[in-house]
């Protein structure tokens, strides 16, 4: 089958496929004729697990996590039941403050905004949680990201670093200038173009299209 019939069959979009793909949640064989993807009834079944899971909110990493067999099904969902019933309750503190300010019948300018963060951050030290927690996830990812890069960055500069000591030592074998500069740019350039993509993947497209199914 391809992608665009399996779309049909599972119900989500060719770029929530190719997301999962990219993922490493799905990996359909290439057709040696043309090298396109072919899916068969083992991907099919496997997007709907991926589906129903996500429709669940069950994370990404987690899904992931059942196919390496490093949790069973029966872990995740009962992790996930506990992160659930936590932002239940939160939810739960939440509405009752906004129903203790209803009644207050106060106006925007007559707002006391002292007396209720002071309640709030009391919840807080408490375990409630009104922070954005998708924001923090996408934080967290961003630095991951970042550190990466570094990691990569200072490899690269540890690499010219003995070229140009090399270079020093033996000026006539050393290799011209501009393959140097070429070693230096070309892969911190792609790293820099990689890095945006992320980031930006991070900061709202892909991953916040793949979360809605």
């Amino acid at each position: 089958m391809r992608i665009n019939e399996v779309e049909r069959m599972v119900g989500i979009t060719q770029k929530n496929i190719r997301f999962y793909e990219k993922e490493g949640l799905l990996s359909p064989q290439r057709s040696p004729e043309n090298g396109y993807r072919e899916y068969g009834p083992k991907e099919v079944e496997t997007l709907k697990r991926i589906r129903l899971l996500r429709r669940l909110a069950i994370p990404i990493d987690e899904i992931r996590n059942l196919q390496t067999m490093r949790l069973s099904l029966q872990d995740v969902l009962k992790r996930h039941s506990v992160t659930l019933g936590e932002q239940s309750s939160n939810l739960l503190k939440v509405q009752a403050v906004c129903t203790q300010m209803l009644e207050k019948q106060e106006s925007f300018d007559e707002l006391n905004a002292d007396l209720w963060l002071a309640g709030l951050d009391q919840m807080e030290k408490e375990g409630t949680r009104f922070m954005d927690v998708k924001q923090w996830d996408r934080d967290r990812k961003k630095r991951g990201s970042l550190l990466a890069a570094l990691v990569f960055c200072l490899l690269l500069a540890a690499v010219v670093a003995l070229l140009l000591w090399a270079a020093l030592l033996d000026p006539e074998a050393a290799p011209p200038l501009i393959i140097m500069m070429a070693l230096l740019t070309i892969p911190l350039a792609g790293v820099l173009i990689a890095l945006l993509q992320r980031l930006k993947e991070i900061e709202g497209g892909e991953e916040d299209v793949a979360a809605k199914y």
